[in-house]
This record gives structure tokens, C-alpha cells and sequence, in this order.
């Protein structure tokens, strides 16, 4: 469990975690060059972007989870899609496009059915048919983005399948919608995705930080955080010894102690539009320090010895949007961004 902002500090004064000596410095160099290179491709500037050799050689996502493009996707044209769309159907569109993290299947399901997905069509089997035909023409649902449960946990004999029927014992039979909408805390959307079969720790924080994405639900990132199995790679790697604290305080303590690391290091970083790192963008953090590491550090030894994915510069451009209630879509570029392909400018909200 998270602890709220008053009990960190309490926390902090007592107790600090024990950073590794050069691992732990690269933790905030690497997010300072990393968001330098968002904000330098996003400005349009020529590549290299950057001079560091494993930022340029291998793939790295950004500092902030909601700037990498599935992220950006399932803000603008899932949760802030201008359709009539009720919060308990926005709510299930959100659940199912994070569970695929595959823009080609939700469009095909979108352009099967002629709208967004509702959830009167899990009811009818509008939903799994359209999925299946999907599937067919697609050739496949699922990005590699998450390893997710394949177990036939509802007794269905396809993986695809089963996650139907998880939406469907979510938001028919167990009214989940109802029930994120008049949930308390981001924690406690958490533990109501956690309770359904195929739901795993990890799988459950991220679903509940994209539904935290719309207007429908409304907590601080800072609330609760849960550390992935890549996150707690991290931590080992950057501190020797955690102080007592648990992984998830540790994350808290990078939130709460940012503005004093990148000053202390003389690091230039004014983070999302002005949006300081949180808890979420501090986790995935020690994610891509883990990945880092295995370059620059290869001497620390874990479960992942070498960096898979190489970085390959994608053409197809895209508009900036960000969650409305953050209150930085103004200070955005109106044009698109972030691709080596120019096209004419069209409305985030209403793709």
C-alpha cells in the first residue's frame, strides 16, 4: 500500500533508502536525456536526438507513460472520444482496448461495429463476434506490450475468448462500471480490478491508471502505486539497500525527492509541460533503468541480461492530447509531432 504525502514525509525523515554508487545517479540522468529527446523530437529538431550510444541504439519509453503512443491512442481516441458513449461504457472501452494495447484491433472492432463498443453488445455477442472477426482479418488481438494470463480461467478454449468473458463477468454480471464510478481512491479501483480472474498485480495498476485517465474517475497518480516485476529490478539495481522501506515507499520517495535529485546533479528537467514525475512515470522509470542497465551497467546481473527491442523510428505522425484535467493541453504544439511523415492537423477529441 501507498502511503499518503504527510506519512512519506514522516517516512523520509526517518529513514531513506541506500543508493548504489553510479546506478542510482543514472536513474535521474537517464530520465533527464530521455525526456530531453521527447521534447527535442517534439520541437521537430533533426536526430541524433541525443549522444548517448543506448538511447540511440536501443528502444526506451518515455519518462511519462501517458506521452508513449498506446498511452496517447487510448487518451484521445478511447477515453476522450466524442461519441455518446455513457461513463459505464467509456469505462469498459477503456478496460478492453488496454487489455489488447493493440490500436489495429480496436479499430477493426470499431469499423466492424460502426461505433465504439458498448456494453450491451458483451450482452448480445455483438462484441465477441466482432473480436473474432477481427482476430481473422488481423491476423491476431494482442501486442507484446504486457504478458497477460492465457489460462482458460472461464472455460473458454481461446485466449480472446476468455477475456470476453472476463468483460463480460466484469461489467454485466458484476457491474464494475458502477462500481469504479463510486470508488474512493485510486487503490480501490485497483483492488476491484484485482478481485476478477486473469487480473494480476501489475495488469490491475495499469488498467486503473488508464481508466484514471478520464473525466470519469479523478484520483492523484501519487495515491497508490504498484511496482511491476521490471520496476523491482530496478530498485535492486539502483539502491543497495532500501532503508527498511518497501518497493512502493521507494517509488514514493523518488516522487516526493525529484526536484532536490535533478538540482542536486545539476540535471535541466521541467518535466511534462511542467507536470512533475509521478508515481506511475517514477515505476515504469526504474523499468527502463533496468533495461539501461544491462548496457551501461552489465556487471549487475538479473533476471534480464540484454536489451531486446532496438530503437526503429516510427513514420506515422500523431497529435499530442493529454487527460483535459491536467490542465497542459494548452501549452501543447497544435501540429503533429513525433513522426518523419507530415500531415495536415486534425481535432484530438474527435478521431
Amino acid at each position: 500500500m501507498a502511503l499518503g504525502s504527510a506519512n512519506r514525509r514522516q517516512a523520509q525523515v526517518m529513514r531513506a533508502p541506500t543508493p548504489r554508487d553510479g546506478v542510482y545517479e543514472l536513474y535521474w540522468k537517464f530520465a533527464a536525456e530521455r525526456q530531453r529527446v521527447f521534447e527535442a523530437r517534439v520541437a521537430g529538431a533533426p536526430g541524433p536526438w541525443t549522444q548517448d550510444r543506448i538511447l540511440q541504439e536501443y528502444k526506451f519509453c518515455n519518462v511519462y507513460r501517458a506521452a508513449d503512443r498506446v498511452s496517447q491512442y487510448l487518451i484521445r481516441d478511447v477515453a476522450y472520444r466524442d461519441d455518446d458513449s455513457s461513463p459505464a461504457d467509456r469505462l469498459f472501452q477503456i478496460v478492453a482496448f488496454r487489455n489488447f494495447s493493440n490500436v489495429g484491433t480496436w479499430e477493426t472492432v470499431v469499423e466492424i461495429l460502426g461505433r465504439s463498443p458498448r456494453i450491451a453488445d458483451l450482452e448480445t455477442g455483438v462484441f465477441e463476434a466482432a473480436l473474432t472477426d477481427a482476430k481473422d482479418r488481423n491476423g491476431g488481438l494482442y501486442t507484446g506490450a504486457f504478458i497477460l494470463c492465457a489460462t482458460d480461467a472461464y472455460g473458454r478454449k481461446t485466449k480472446h475468448l476468455n477475456h470476453v468473458e472476463l468483460f463480460r463477468d466484469m461489467f454485466v454480471r458484476s457491474c464494475l462500471a458502477e462500481r469504479v464510478l463510486e470508488a474512493e481512491s485510486l487503490e480501490e479501483v485497483y483492488d476491484l480490478l484485482h478481485t476478477f480472474p486473469l487480473m494480476g498485480d501489475f495488469m490491475s495498476y495499469q488498467m486503473a491508471i488508464d481508466l484514471n485517465y478520464s473525466e470519469h474517475v479523478n484520483f492523484s497518480e501519487n495515491d497508490f502505486t504498484k511496482p511491476g516485476p521490471g520496476a523491482l529490478r530496478g530498485i535492486k539495481k539502483v539502491f543497495s539497500d532500501l532503508g527498511g522501506l518497501t518497493p512502493q515507499e521507494v517509488i514514493m520517495w523518488m516522487v516526493d525527492n525529484q526536484e532536490a535529485e535533478f538540482a542536486r546533479l545539476e540535471l535541466d528537467f521541467s518535466g511534462l509541460w511542467g507536470r512533475p514525475i509521478q508515481a506511475i512515470d517514477a515505476q515504469n522509470l526504474f523499468c527502463e533503468t533496468d533495461k539501461y542497465c544491462r548496457e551501461a551497467v552489465p556487471e549487475l546481473a538479473s533476471a534480464r541480461s540484454r536489451i531486446k527491442s532496438r530503437y526503429v523510428s516510427t513514420p506515422e505522425p500523431m497529435t499530442l492530447f493529454f487527460p483535459p484535467k491536467w490542465g497542459i493541453n494548452g501549452h501543447l504544439p497544435q501540429n503533429e509531432v513525433l513522426g518523419s511523415r507530415v500531415r495536415a492537423s486534425s481535432n484530438p477529441c474527435s478521431r
